[in-house]
């Protein structure tokens, strides 16, 4: 499918989204329906997180819910309920819920497609 090529609209069942049979964390990836980002919708309990990893794209978080811990490269910030914090592409990041309650948060990757290089991966390839 171009670009230029009509889809039709459609709403997509959270289910059709879920990452694991009785995970909460949807994973949206854009291509397939005709948009040009793809998204986590997190959805973590205290001390849950991705291990360190980057994207060839820049990625925003927006967090609905909760306080997260954000490691950006060398910088480690915290972001709670309303926040909005970026990245840009091929740095190094991270996140874990910090709270004490459930982290929601909304990870929008700029592409149409989810392409991640975890670092545990790297070094020991």
């Amino acid at each position: 499918m171009t670009r230029t090529e009509f889809v039709a609209p459609a709403v997509i069942p959270a289910d059709e989204l879920r990452i694991g049979a009785s995970g909460r964390t949807l994973r949206f990836e854009g291509r397939s329906s005709g948009a040009g980002i793809s998204y986590f919708f997190v959805d973590n309990d205290p001390g849950q997180g991705p291990d360190l990893h980057r994207h060839p794209y820049a990625e925003t978080w927006v967090v609905l819910e909760g306080e997260a811990t954000i490691t950006i490269g060398d910088d480690v910030l915290v972001a709670h309920s309303g926040d909005t914090a970026t990245v840009v592409p091929n740095v190094w990041h991270a996140f874990t819920n910090s709270g004490t309650g459930r982290l929601r948060m909304i990870c929008i990757h700029a592409s149409d497609v989810i392409v991640q290089e975890f670092a545990d991966e790297v070094a020991t390839a």
